[in-house]
């Protein structure tokens, strides 16, 4: 064992650990390749040799042939946390040896879930903006799944958002922020809205869905079946915030959602929630890290302000 973690140590460069978190970043051979300025046939065959060097299969091919990425063996995701750390070392490295007048760019990544980023994000950005104004911020939504992909690659900073399987959650923290239950949207002046209507004449209603394999949708259909329903096939599905809210305002459709995605549009009045009673629906929210990841002023300040902003979508779900 000794004699192998020596070999590695000898033949290991930093090409190949910018070509494993590449990989891990574009889950793709032929896009990694692109990222790196190489060919394809150079991040295959740079991948081989860090492989042979590791004595162990990294990378699980996907079905679309060796350029596809299905995921990371575990050899490979231990390997991986190693090599961003590496690398996140030698960046803080090479920006402490500039001048400050030629410092980078501090820039902070975030990812999170269409359905949180409407009620939690909007208050703690602008009160960064205030306390940090030179950082940039980017900000990325999309499934939880992507996401923690996206967190464990190194491309994200943090993810708000919401626990998952245990397997997408390694070398990954969960903070707990607030929890949020479903509720059944609709226009004000919808002809349910100001009635207590059974989830039965609800689903006669065009319905508005989140994608399948997200968490609101799981909840959905779990809220569904333990009524003995079924989620109708002729649903409208999306995660784009903007659709749903367009199309509601424009129909009599009822939207399925956790119920921060709605809040602005429910304390305008322009949308309603119909008296359904989703008890037992409650989604937890919370802030995703990579337990490894090296940190920084600016994300500190970031994790602080999230949490004073879960604190008051806490305070507002308890009314």
């Amino acid at each position: 064992m000794a004699a192998k973690s020596e070999a590695f140590l000898r033949g290991v460069q930093l090409r190949h650990l910018r070509c494993l978190v590449a990989v891990a970043q574009e889950r793709h051979l032929a896009r990694a390749a692109e990222r790196l300025a190489l060919s394809q046939p150079a991040v295959s065959k740079t991948l081989a040799e860090l492989e042979a060097l590791a004595g162990a299969r990294l990378v699980e091919r996907g079905s679309a042939g060796r350029r596809g990425i299905q995921g990371f063996t575990v050899a490979g995701e231990q390997l991986l946390a190693h090599a961003l750390r590496v690398l996140e070392a030698l960046d803080a490295s090479a920006q402490a040896l500039m001048p400050a007048s030629g410092a980078r760019l501090q820039r902070l990544r975030i990812g999170a879930l269409p359905s949180v980023a409407p009620s939690l994000l909007p208050a703690a950005l602008a009160a960064l903006r205030e306390r940090l104004p030179q950082v940039q911020v980017l900000v990325q939504t999309g499934a939880n799944a992507l996401l923690l992909d996206a967190l464990r690659a190194g491309e994200l900073d943090l993810v708000a958002g919401r626990m998952s399987d245990p397997q997408l959650m390694a070398g990954l923290t969960f903070e707990l922020l607030y929890t949020e239950p479903l509720a059944l949207v609709a226009r004000a002046g919808h002809p349910l809205a100001g009635t207590a209507p059974s989830v039965q004449e609800v689903l006669h209603y065009p319905l508005v869905i989140y994608s399948e394999g997200t968490i609101p949708r799981h909840h959905t259909e779990s809220f569904l079946s333990g009524l003995g329903l079924r989620l109708p096939a002729h649903g409208t599905q999306t995660l784009d915030l903007s659709v749903a809210r367009a199309l509601l305002l424009r129909s009599d459709a009822v939207w399925f959602t956790p119920v921060g995605a709605a809040r602005d549009d429910l304390a305008s009045g322009q949308l309603v929630h119909l008296a359904v009673d989703t008890a037992g629906t409650e989604e937890p929210v919370g802030l995703l890290l990579r337990s490894d990841a090296e940190p920084s002023a600016a994300r500190q300040a970031l994790i602080a302000l999230l949490r004073e902003s879960g604190a008051d979508q806490s305070r507002v779900a308890r009314r």
